[in-house]
Formats: C-alpha cells, sequence, structure tokens
C-alpha cells in the first residue's frame, strides 16, 4: 500500500516542490519504506506527482515511484494491489520492456495500449493518478468497490488531489471551510458520503470512477464500472449445491489471489463467519502452523467475541495473537486515532480495529480481512428487519400507535445491540420507504433531530439540504427491482465504501499495514450479487447461501451463532470512563462560542443519557467526534 498526490496547473506556473513533498510527506504513514516525486514543467502545463512506498511486492529500488514508461512519455503514481497482474503481464510483456516485477509497472503499460479502458480490466484494490504527456491528460481512478481512497480539489486553472484530506490542506488556495450541507451529511451517517467531502470545496472521488483534466482545462467524471444485478445470470437458475459449490471456489481463488506478496502475511480474525471463512480458505493453501491470525477483545461480555476467536484459531491449529481494550486503553489511543482522521467518522469500531491493525503490525506487513461478507450475503440485522417493517406497516394505526407507546417505556439497556435500542431505532425509520429507512436504521440523527441540533445560521447555511439526496439520486440507477437487491446495492455504495472500508484503510495505514479483503474480489461480487436473493436472506436466515457453502468446513457454533458485529460498549463508558472526556468535548459554553450546534440540546442529550433515561450513545459520540476533529483540524 501506498499514498499518492499531485498538483496540475494550466497557469504556466513551476510546480512548488517543496509545497509538493510537505503533501508527499503527511503520508508517511502509509508509505514508510521510499519516497518519490516527479515534476513537470513547461508548454503552459505544470504537473507534480509525488509517492509514498510500502513494499509488498518487488522490494527493490525497481519498484519506486512515480514510475515511467519506456521513453518517459507516461508517469503513474499508484496506491495499491491488482491480484490478476500476472496474468495480465504475460499478453502484453511480449510488447514492452519491464525492469520490475509490480504491479505498478503491469498496469502502467496496459495503460499505455488501452488507455482508461484498461480500468475494468483490474482485479484489485487502487487510487492512481496517470500523466499522459502524450495526451496532454491526468487521469484519476478509483476500484469499484472504494477500497483504496482518492480526493481532490478544482481550483482556478488547477488541480490538488491525493490520497488523503490532510495532504490537500496543506496547498495554500484550499481553505478549511466547513461544507454546512456536508455537515447535515455527516449528522445523518455518521460520516460523509461520497462525492461530497466535510471541507468546501474538496470532493472524494466515488468508487468505480475516474476523473480526466485535460490540458485545455476540461474536466470529465464518469464510472467505468457499476455493480451488476440484472443481467439475469444465476436467476431461478442454479440450485442451492451448485450455488454453494460455487461460492467456495470462487472464495477459494479470491484468497489465492491475495497470498500473493514478499513479505508476511496474517488473518483478522473476529470468530464471525466471514472472517472464519476467509482463514479456512488460507488454510486450504498455507500450513496452519505458518499462519497468524490476529483478535480483539473487550471486558464488557456482550461485546467481547475474543472466545470465538480463540476456538476458531485453536480448531485450525494457527498462531494466535491477541489483545483486550478497556476503557484505559481506549483512552490512551484516542489521541493516536484523532490524528488520522481526516473528517470526522463517528463509527466507533475504528478504534478497534486502529489497535488490532497497530498489534498486528508488529508481526506481518499483510492481513487478510472479512469485509463485504455482509453486505453480499444480506448479513446485518437490517435485512430481516426489512421484512418486519413490511409486516408492521399493515397493522392497524391504533396498534401501531399503542407499539409505539410500549417502546418509548421499555427500559433503557447499555448491552450490546440491545432490545430496547433496536426496537427505538426500528420504529424512526418506519415513515420513510425503504432505502431511505435503512439508512436512518444506520445513522444517529434522523432529518427532525438534525435541524433540532444545528443552529438556525447553520441549518439556514445549509437549506434545501436533503441529508438523503445522494441516496434518491442513485434509486433509478439501481440494476434491479428487487428490494433485497437495492438494499444490498445501497449497503455498498455508501456504508461499505464510506464506512467499512474508509474505516479499516485509516486504521490500518495509519501504522503502514496492508489489508485485502476476498470477499471483494470482482469475479466473487459478481456472481454472489447474480444469486436469487432468497439465496442471501431465506425467511429470516441471513447469509443462507454461505452457511451452505461452509458446512462442514466451520463448525456448526460459528456457522449458526448471532451477528454481534465490531461494537464498543459506547453507552456504557460514556456514563462511566468517558463521562468527564464527554463533558468536557460538548461542554455547552464551547459549544455555543461555535456556534454549529445548539448548547440545549446537546446538554439535553448527556442529561439523558446520563440519568439512563435514554440511550443517547449514537448522538452523543457523533457530536463528540465532530469536536475532536474540529479541535484537530480546524482550531
Amino acid at each position: 500500500m501506498c499514498g499518492i498526490c499531485g498538483i496540475m496547473n494550466m497557469k504556466g506556473e513551476p510546480i512548488d516542490e517543496a509545497l509538493l513533498r510537505r503533501m508527499t510527506d503527511s503520508l508517511a504513514h502509509r508509505g514508510p519504506d521510499d519516497s518519490g516525486i516527479h515534476i513537470e514543467n513547461g508548454n503552459g502545463i505544470s504537473v507534480g506527482l509525488g509517492h509514498r512506498r510500502l513494499s509488498i511486492i518487488d522490494l527493490s529500488e525497481a519498484g519506486r515511484q512515480p514510475m515511467a514508461n519506456e521513453d518517459g512519455s507516461v508517469w503513474i503514481a499508484y496506491n495499491g494491489e491488482v491480484y490478476n497482474f500476472p496474468e495480465i503481464r504475460k499478453k502484453i510483456e511480449p510488447r514492452h520492456r519491464f525492469s520490475s516485477r509490480t504491479d505498478t509497472e503491469v498496469i502502467l503499460h496496459l495503460y499505455e495500449e488501452e488507455g482508461a479502458g484498461c480500468l475494468p480490466r483490474l482485479n484489485g484494490m487502487f487510487g492512481l493518478a496517470i500523466w499522459d504527456n502524450r495526451r496532454r491528460l491526468l487521469t484519476l481512478a478509483r476500484d469499484r468497490m472504494g477500497k483504496k481512497p482518492l480526493s481532490y480539489a478544482l481550483l482556478s486553472d488547477e488541480i490538488v488531489f491525493a490520497s488523503e484530506l490532510k495532504a490537500l490542506l496543506l496547498h495554500p488556495r484550499i481553505s478549511r471551510e466547513i461544507d454546512p450541507a456536508a455537515l447535515r451529511k455527516y449528522l445523518a451517517y455518521e460520516y460523509v458520503p461520497s462525492p461530497q467531502s466535510i471541507i468546501r470545496g474538496v470532493r472524494k472521488l466515488p468508487p468505480g470512477y475516474l476523473l480526466t483534466y485535460s490540458a485545455d482545462g476540461s474536466v470529465s467524471s464518469r464510472p467505468f464500472r457499476d455493480l451488476d444485478f440484472g443481467d439475469g445470470r444465476n436467476r431461478d437458475a442454479i440450485s442451492v449445491q451448485d450455488a454453494g459449490d460455487e461460492v467456495r471456489s470462487l472464495l477459494l481463488k479470491a484468497v489465492e489471489r491475495r497470498l500473493v506478496s514478499d513479505v508476511p502475511l496474517g488473518v483478522f480474525l473476529s470468530g464471525g463467519i466471514d472472517s472464519s471463512a476467509v482463514l479456512a480458505m488460507m488454510l486450504r493453501l498455507r500450513d496452519p502452523k505458518d499462519v497468524k491470525t490476529f483478535s480483539i477483545g473487550f471486558r464488557e461480555r456482550s461485546f467481547d467475541e475474543s472466545e470465538y476467536g480463540r476456538r476458531m484459531a485453536r480448531h485450525f491449529g494457527t498462531d494466535h495473537h491477541e489483545e483486550i481494550l478497556d476503557p484505559q486503553r481506549m483512552i490512551e489511543i484516542f489521541p493516536e486515532v484523532a490524528g488520522f482522521l481526516d473528517e470526522p467518522f463517528a463509527d466507533a469500531s475504528i478504534i478497534p480495529t486502529y489497535l488490532l491493525s497497530r498489534f498486528t503490525r508488529r508481526t506481518v506487513t499483510v492481513a487478510l480481512g472479512g469485509d463485504g461478507g455482509d453486505e453480499l450475503f444480506a448479513g446485518y440485522p437490517t435485512f430481516p428487519a426489512h421484512r418486519l417493517a413490511g409486516w408492521y406497516e399493515r397493522l392497524p394505526s391504533v396498534l401501531q400507535r399503542l407499539a409505539g407507546a410500549v417502546v418509548d417505556r421499555l427500559p433503557v439497556s447499555m448491552a450490546n445491540i440491545s432490545f430496547d435500542f433496536k426496537a427505538k431505532q426500528f420504529l424512526k425509520g418506519i415513515p420513510y420507504p425503504p432505502e431511505i429507512r435503512n439508512q436512518v436504521w444506520l445513522g444517529a440523527f434522523s432529518p427532525p433531530e438534525i435541524d433540532g441540533v444545528l443552529t438556525g445560521d447553520f441549518r439556514d447555511a445549509a437549506c434545501g439540504t436533503d441529508p438523503y439526496e445522494d441516496i434518491r439520486s442513485c434509486l433509478d440507477a439501481i440494476p434491479s427491482d428487487n428490494l433485497w437487491d437495492r438494499i444490498a446495492y445501497l449497503y455498498m455504495k455508501f456504508y461499505l465504501a464510506d464506512d467499512i472500508l474508509t474505516k479499516v484503510d485509516r486504521a490500518s495505514m495509519a501504522v503502514s499495514l496492508e489489508v485485502r479483503a476476498p470477499f471483494l474480489d470482482p469475479d466473487f461480487v459478481d456472481f454472489v450479487n447474480a444469486l436469487p436473493p432468497d439465496m442471501k436472506l431465506a425467511g429470516f436466515t441471513t447469509k443462507y447461501i454461505l452457511k451452505r457453502a461452509l458446512e462442514g468446513i466451520l463448525p456448526g457454533e460459528i456457522l449458526h451463532r448471532g451477528k454481534k458485529g465490531f461494537g464498543m460498549p459506547v453507552a456504557w463508558w460514556l456514563r462511566n470512563d468517558l463521562k468527564g472526556f464527554m463533558i468536557e468535548l460538548l461542554d455547552p459554553k464551547k459549544i455555543g462560542r461555535e456556534g454549529m450546534f445548539r448548547p440545549e440540546y446537546v446538554h439535553n442529550l448527556i442529561e439523558e443519557h446520563l440519568a439512563g433515561t435514554r440511550d443517547n450513545r449514537k448522538p452523543l459520540w457523533t457530536l463528540m467526534i465532530f469536536e475532536l476533529w474540529r479541535r484537530n483540524y480546524l482550531d
């Protein structure tokens, strides 16, 4: 893995080398092994590319970046891994002179032959920039699933781009001004969905998109590959047995592709079905005594999955490593986490993910994980909740009002995904159509709550902004009319790309660890998406076909246990160990001076939570993270 950045301008001004180096060095955590820049000035156009390298394949000097083709007319700065590069190299090698064993050089020469049309052929994760001096064209691209990040800012006669926002903010023409519309979305999603960013004028390239910036000043942004559900493959024509066999076969191939490395590899092992499936496939290709597994645990039993990780490690005989996260440990590492959060990001599981990455990195440089399994196989509790919502909506209105009154009086529990928490979130989403409802269930603030917490100035500044406009805008483009396909599509486009994968990228790259996700292999994704939806959600059984595929491979206690998720005991900690930290960050006087949130509204959230009358963990944590981000990036 690596970090990239760059500048292209048509003003005839030379690239500021010192600025480009500062931008590049700000990404040193993404690539501690090497650093390089390339600058071209002249003919009214100036281009600068920066690169930080984490050496994974071909550790020699030949793998340095930015990298040029044979005659120096095309240059690439690339962050990622393309797993099918050996096959591509065999086909194009007779027509090129290779000087390294890297996938970077394969992409470079493939681009020479096919231009941006080569991007759909790349099986892997990437954020890349290619400067084509022959065509006077800069191309930026990001992999289809959004594993690797890429942000940019379009200025007058200039484009600036980088793997992370912190590098862009070093540019003197990019101001640190909050986008009020993006703030509304952050409160609704707990992250800022692509293509917006929290900073006005900075954009995130969406997954599966390419952007071209031409010497004539023209800019084009378009998708090069989308998710596919609708061509009829596997629909109603495949048996459960054949589907399970193919799922297992394709997952094995996906894992095998991701074992290519010149450095040690390990596995993130939660003890859930997804990470256990990845481990089981890996052990068909590697000796168990050579495989290292890593888990995080909590002292609070309702959140702790570490026992299942240990059981899987014992079952397969791996070299297992484990650490426990308690409140004091969290307080100690919190400043480190806040330091690499370029945008406010309220998924609390980034903290255990960072701890997991940090202690994994002491032993290996690459880890495989189970990300993507829940999105592909309808694994989240929200999928069966949509079935319940359909039944609930058919109830007479008097019964709905009665149910609402009963749920509102349920005693508050601070346990993981407690019944009262699920019931109250469920009813909060009922007034909305299913695709929007799903996000209301996941988010911290509903639209009325957003209007309640924002001051009048910020409400007015974002006037007319629908926090769910990004979801609504892509509804017509979803390549399926089936509700379960549509929910899965939105999960992959939003929650997976902008939450789960962002979390893993930031936490792992902060310690220079590469994380690979076999479930997100393009061949695997395309096959699973084209399966009948009832093979994923069979009644109220989630991940049905994945469980069938793994029968006899994973123990029954793993296949059929309930989902916990990688959550943190935030609700309990905010009432106890983190109480002082919360009160400091959300001090009413400070909130009032900043002018974004209404102090009385925030104070009421705190009082309700401390008194135990409401579980306000999600809104409080979302506000706390924003305040912490603001302190680091704006104050």
